[in-house]
């Protein structure tokens, strides 16, 4: 019974959170799992977790791949759940396999990836506050880059709901035009998440399973998607090349000089 007591706890107090880390990291051009590789001297994946747990995550469940031994072995003493996903079939079925760590929980889950480096816990937690305040089944967190090129875009309807994000290499030369962004942040109501990235295809230029195709899905079902804007696009920047992780560190480096 007091595991049930914990998850109503929960439920109205706070949430629970999936860090994406499964990712081998191509563009890195190293054997090293993407999200060990180094910002100031700890992996980067480290900085996803304080932030989520300073956010106020109750719960952290940790999706892991490539190196999922030596991730493991680094953050064992960090009280997180880890679930492997085996073949890399993308985004929605990474989340798919968290499934079983999130039974019983009908609350808020804040995802989360584990290359974001410079994410802040005000932001999670001002993500999960309007996700909140918005009765939402879903919300986005959005940046406007000054390059949106290569990234998914939100398509809203004229009253600001969230219609669904279509990734760049699907979108028409109208949706391409569009400036706001997908970070690959979100909070979601746990029975709708798992419901959802159950039922995703993978008809698109990746042949992968799109976590982002959800929101179309809520849509559709007439549930409430909604949105936030995280108004510095550097704070929530995946990291893909060694010159995106160089920068994370100098960033980093200069609020530690604040």
């Amino acid at each position: 019974m007091h595991d049930q007591d914990d998850i109503k706890a929960e439920e109205r107090e706070g949430f629970r959170t999936i860090i994406l880390a499964a990712g081998k990291g191509k563009r890195m051009k190293s054997d090293l799992a993407k999200v060990l590789h180094p910002v100031c001297g700890v992996p980067m994946l480290t900085y996803s977790v304080a932030a989520a747990r300073a956010a106020g995550a109750r719960k952290i469940v940790v999706v892991i791949g490539h190196q999922a031994a030596r991730i493991r072995e680094l953050f064992d003493k960090d009280e997180l759940i880890f679930v492997e996903q085996r073949a890399l079939l993308g985004t929605g079925h990474a989340v798919l396999q968290a499934e079983e760590a999130f039974k019983g929980y009908t609350g808020a889950v804040v995802i989360l990836c584990g290359d974001v480096p410079l994410i802040r816990p005000e932001t999670v937690r001002a993500l999960y506050d309007r996700h909140r305040s918005d009765d939402a089944a879903l919300t986005v967190l959005t940046t406007i880059p000054t390059e949106p090129a290569g990234y998914g875009r939100l398509v809203k309807a004229k009253d600001g709901r969230v219609l669904k994000i279509v990734e760049d290499k699907d979108a028409t030369p109208d949706e391409k035009r569009i400036r706001e962004i997908n970070t690959g942040i979100y909070c979601v109501e746990s029975p709708f998440l798992f419901d959802a990235v159950s039922s995703l295809g993978n008809r698109n230029a990746q042949g992968e399973y799109y976590l982002t195709d959800i929101v179309e899905i809520a849509s559709k079902k007439g549930l409430r998607v909604t949105s936030i804007l995280a108004d510095d696009p550097e704070e929530v920047m995946g990291i893909n090349t060694c010159e995106e992780l160089e920068k994370a560190c100098r960033r980093r480096e200069e609020w530690g000089r604040k």
